[in-house]
């Protein structure tokens, strides 16, 4: 995914009210952008960070800026802004990158599915001999944070990700496919486990899911101020 216009640059202030962040440019302006990014952003949001934002042209916005990247004080680029990673994983699918997913017909997003009222981020088809089409479900989730050379997910306790668990389980139990896919958008993570210490109901729903044959991959991301991409596989671990 290519930038539609290219980042600014900035250092960061301070993250609050969980959508604004406080910007300050080099020749000492300071203001607010919106940061499209529901949890709690550790170690992804430090004041003194560099921060990447673009701008956007609709008049009617309360904040004309909005949050991209940020990049840490070792120079690990993270992609702070969470609905990129839907917008990757569709590319990387595309492109025959995650090649587990590969061999499929159709491709649609934010399907509505499941008895708790969700909506699927990608949703694979394909047809063979007039059969009922072969139905891949795909959960995305967006992975940046990083403690001690190790990626995790989720970075704050999330009952939206629980129920998306229970959906995928509930899938695999109508005879369809079931796809979590982490889609690691910083640049210093390496592999991906579930974070216990964060919540551990989610950590549980993990293994159950798993034993229920629900799959679960992690690809990592090439990230810079022009793009960002899912380049290749990276470990999963449960433990």
């Amino acid at each position: 995914m290519n930038f539609s216009s290219q980042l600014q640059q900035a250092t960061l202030l301070k993250r609050y009210k969980r959508f604004l962040v406080d910007l300050r440019t080099a020749d000492g302006e300071e203001f607010t952008v919106h940061c499209a990014n529901t949890g709690r952003m550790t170690n992804c949001a430090d004041p003194g960070f560099t921060a990447y934002y673009s701008t956007s042209d609709n008049p009617k916005r309360k904040y004309m800026h909005s949050l991209e990247l940020t990049q840490d004080q070792v120079g690990h680029f993270i992609c702070v802004n969470t609905a990129v990673a839907n917008k990757v994983a569709v590319e990387a699918i595309e492109r025959g990158i995650i090649t587990q997913l590969n061999g499929y017909d159709t491709l649609q997003t934010e399907i509505k599915y499941g008895a708790e009222n969700s909506r699927i981020d990608i949703l694979l088809s394909s047809n063979e001999n007039g059969q009922p089409p072969h139905l891949c479900y795909v959960e995305v989730k967006s992975v940046t944070l990083l403690e001690q050379q190790q990626g995790f997910f989720p970075d704050a306790e999330t009952a939206r990700g629980q129920k998306h668990l229970r959906e995928l389980i509930q899938i695999k139990q109508q005879g369809h496919r079931a796809v979590l896919l982490f889609a690691a958008l910083h640049t210093g993570i390496k592999n991906v486990r579930p974070a216990a210490h964060v919540d551990q109901k989610y950590a549980a729903l993990i293994k159950e899911a798993i034993s229920h044959g629900v799959e679960i991959i992690a690809y990592r991301a090439h990230v810079d101020d022009r793009q960002v991409q899912l380049i290749e596989e990276i470990p999963f671990d449960c433990a």
